[in-house]
């Protein structure tokens, strides 16, 4: 949905959640589409433990990436927003907020949001 204000066009903000259960959890994703960009959610339960943003550089083919906000030494919010940005060319801030238990459970989430940006481009 495109609005104008003060003569300029911007796109609204859009939401988009689904779930999926993956190794006996269910994991809830939460996307909030924003012009140029997009906030992505996963968890388990309602926390915000940690932020990551990244974004496409002209210097680099990899996109720039770094945590806002939590433990540096968990490196899934940043790498996956990294990849996203490459994958979707646009800034994408990541907060990944499931226990870092089974060594294949990040790979499964990220391959539902691969699939749910194949499914509905519209909403990333």
């Amino acid at each position: 949905m495109n609005s104008t204000q003060n003569g300029e066009a911007f796109e609204a903000i859009t939401v988009h959640n689904f779930s999926e259960r993956i190794l006996e959890q269910v994991v809830n994703f939460h996307v909030m589409k924003f012009s140029g960009g997009f906030f992505l959610w996963v968890g388990s339960s309602p926390v915000l433990t940690n932020l990551a943003v990244s974004m496409s550089s002209r210097h680099d083919s990899m996109p720039i990436s770094t945590l806002v906000m939590g433990d540096p030494s968990n490196t899934a919010p940043n790498s996956m927003a990294q990849r996203l940005a490459k994958k979707t060319k646009k800034q994408v801030f990541v907060s990944y907020s499931l226990p870092m238990t089974a060594s294949n459970l990040s790979l499964l989430v990220e391959s539902r949001i691969k699939k749910e940006v194949e499914l509905h481009p519209e909403h990333f």
